[in-house]
């Protein structure tokens, strides 16, 4: 009977004391994913790779804001809108308690504020994913000046582009023509 005794306390404890300490996890555990909003660009390439349509992103036109909502309530934690976030932005982490009292506190949210088009001024794209566009040319090795003397362009919203595009003459060398080639 000592014997027994001397295993089990070399033994140590075979359970652990959950819930009244916290559970240990393995490294790379996927939990709940959290947004951290200050790196976010509100692009959406979260959502268009959520496979359990966990992640919604509304456009306000009218309030000139795009929200970002995560509802963990459908969440299979995947791990997807990490994987594909540009800015790290996103990231699942070790907690997987999500008992609440309140459905809506499975909602995270935030909120960005939409850019002006510079020429119909329309809200059209976040102005953090805007700045972020200028910023990779600067980081890609372009003169920061020059990627500063296109921002026009940047504010612009693809309509308008299209528009001036379709608007401004087509210059073609001395002596071709549109429909050179082209079958009569």
């Amino acid at each position: 009977m000592l014997k027994l005794f001397k295993t089990i306390f070399k033994a140590g404890e075979a359970t652990t004391k959950y819930p009244f300490a916290p559970f240990p996890v393995s490294p790379g555990f996927r939990g709940k994913p959290e947004l951290d909003a200050e790196r976010c660009i509100a692009c959406a390439a979260c959502m268009v790779a959520c496979p359990a349509n966990a992640l919604s992103i509304k456009t306000d036109e009218a309030a000139g804001t795009r929200t970002w909502s995560l509802f963990l309530g459908r969440c299979i934690f995947c791990g997807r809108c990490e994987e594909v976030c540009p800015t790290h932005a996103i990231g699942l982490t070790p907690e997987f308690e999500l008992a609440v009292g309140n459905k809506q506190d499975l909602y995270q949210e935030a909120t960005f504020s939409l850019q002006n088009c510079a020429v119909c001024a329309r809200p059209f794209a976040p102005t953090k994913e805007v700045n972020y566009a200028m910023a990779l040319l600067v980081q890609a090795g372009t003169p920061e000046a020059e990627v500063e003397a296109q921002r026009s362009n940047f504010e612009t919203c693809p309509e308008c582009k299209r528009k001036k595009n379709v608007l401004s003459p087509v210059k073609l060398p001395l002596g071709q023509h549109m429909n050179k080639g082209m079958p009569k």
